[in-house]
């Protein structure tokens, strides 16, 4: 029983298990605040546009019954088709997505300091032999493919005359 506990214990001190608790709690912080913008922001909104429906009201009664409100329904123990809060939900949905998206923008760009990505550096060509054109080293004074003497490479050049 010890080595199990021993083995939990480590299981649930790892980073990642850790990091991922932090992150179902952040989660759910951070649904409930696009759950209140969604319902006291968006919606109302969206119901002034589209002349004041309530989108939590719209549903389909399974029973044949007619009912004003999604409570009357409940009340009376309709079967109830609420497709008004499944489009509350894809809003939600959508707007949650858009939110994590700009979060994770934000976050790259502070991880790299504000800073533009530099362009990448220019791939230096290869080293050609003049006889047999195999690719060469830059130091190399034979070709390896062809055995041929090379020119001097101009690094090699440069430092010949030099006094060091």
């Amino acid at each position: 029983m010890k080595k199990i506990a021993k083995e939990f214990k480590e299981f649930i001190m790892r980073g990642n298990v850790i990091d991922l608790a932090v992150g179902v709690i952040i989660g759910a912080a951070f649904s409930a605040i696009i759950n209140s913008l969604v319902k006291d922001v968006v919606m109302p909104l969206i119901s002034l546009i589209t002349g004041k429906i309530d989108f939590n009201n719209l549903f389909v009664a399974l029973d044949g019954g007619h009912y004003l409100t999604v409570a009357d329904a409940e009340a009376a123990g309709a079967a109830l088709l609420k497709y008004g809060s499944f489009i509350t939900a894809v809003i939600n949905f959508l707007l949650i997505g858009i939110c994590i998206f700009f979060f994770i923008k934000f976050i790259n760009r502070l991880s790299s300091g504000f800073k533009p990505k530099a362009e990448p550096a220019e791939e230096k060509k290869p080293r050609l032999c003049p006889y047999c054109f195999g690719e060469i080293h830059d130091e190399a004074m034979r070709c390896p493919h062809c055995t041929s003497e090379l020119p001097a490479p101009a690094a090699a050049v440069a430092t010949v005359g030099d006094p060091a």
